[in-house]
């Protein structure tokens, strides 16, 4: 392997590891009370070395947070095969709750933790992030087109189903849903079918 090509696999080796610790310390004390020192040492490297690779804890954030919007939109777009939109919506819905249920820490860090959002306003390349609610956006507009759902505002709607599906996601990841006296596979099997019958109540 030539120098410059090692240098570039263990200069990205160190971000990664970088970017794992942060996701944990940001997990376990949450965003304002880990700080880069904090990271240094959970890594054992010097803070000096950490500012190498990032000008500040905010863009380690989001980096963190558009690599976990980057997985999310991925796997929203394998429903792209589905022809009908509005079963797609629902494909997307169900979809968009595996997530949340697979990577419980991911969509804290996402959508629930509290973390300043400077470092993404200030910076016109949230691309995966808009990408994904984009994805739905676009579904929503198909339904709407075919007639499939009752007349609405797009962006409406899509804020709208947006905000049911990760209402019930929510209160699921904080364990809210242990008012309900079923079993977790039941759980998630209700919240299922909420999300069939708020798609099926759509259409026209």
């Amino acid at each position: 392997m030539a120098i410059k090509e090692r240098k570039e696999r263990e200069k990205q080796d160190m971000r990664n590891l970088i970017i794992e610790s942060a996701t944990q310390l940001f997990l376990k004390h949450g965003y304002d009370k880990t700080s880069i020192r904090n990271i240094a040492d959970d890594i054992e490297y010097s803070p000096a070395t950490i500012y190498l690779y990032f000008k500040d804890k905010d863009e380690i954030f989001y980096v963190i947070h558009e690599n976990a919007f980057v997985i999310l939109d991925g796997l929203l777009r394998k429903n792209q095969s589905i022809e009908n939109p509005i079963e797609r919506l629902h494909a997307i819905g169900k979809t968009y709750m595996q997530f949340a249920f697979d990577n419980p820490d991911y969509y804290d860090l996402m959508f629930i933790m509290r973390a300043p959002l400077s470092q993404i306003k200030s910076e016109e390349q949230w691309k995966s992030g808009e990408c994904a609610f984009g994805y739905l956006i676009d579904t929503i507009g198909e339904c709407l087109d075919k007639k499939l759902v009752k007349p609405v505002d797009k962006m409406l709607l899509s804020i709208s189903t947006w905000s049911f599906v990760h209402g019930l996601v929510s209160l699921y990841i904080r364990e809210r849903m242990c008012i309900v006296p079923m079993e977790d596979s039941q759980i998630k099997q209700m919240l299922d079918v909420a999300v069939e019958n708020y798609v099926e109540n759509l259409r026209a």
